[in-house]
């Protein structure tokens, strides 16, 4: 019974046994603000690529998806459909590369506060991540 009861968890949720996700994290954000971009390393542990899709949060009317680019000496944002997570490797979404932005947040963050989000794989469907709200000059936070 034991061992069915295992399955069935491990059945119920393939995200957790082909995706492992660290150090997700937000910085606080001040009164009145309306976005925040979140950040993690997420570790594919398949031996198949797999792609980020899409995510949500119920702190924020969407969640999208950008990376950053140079165009000369400016930085640019620009939204993409996918993140892509390669066979048995991972996929870092760091300051001055690429985020989760959260647009019209409910709220402002505060630090010390956990952001609720549901992130959307191709392959391994849903996974529940929490972040965690660091100082708002935070340039990232241990878990």
């Amino acid at each position: 019974m034991r061992h069915a009861l295992f399955l069935l968890a491990l059945l119920a949720s393939p995200a957790l046994a082909q995706i492992e996700i660290e150090n997700a994290w937000t910085r606080a954000t001040p009164p009145g603000a309306k976005t925040a971009a979140g950040y993690m390393t997420i570790r594919g542990k398949s031996s198949s690529p797999d792609h980020l899709i899409g995510a949500a949060s119920p702190l924020a009317a969407r969640v999208e998806m950008h990376v950053h680019l140079h165009d000369g000496a400016v930085m640019r944002m620009r939204p993409v459909e996918r993140y892509e997570l390669p066979a048995n490797g991972s996929l870092e979404l760091k300051p001055g590369v690429a985020h989760l932005m959260f647009v019209d947040i409910k709220r402002a963050f505060k630090e010390g506060e956990k952001v609720p989000v549901t992130l959307r794989f191709e392959r391994a469907g849903e996974m529940k991540v929490v972040f965690i709200v660091g100082r708002i000059d935070a340039a990232g936070v241990k878990q």
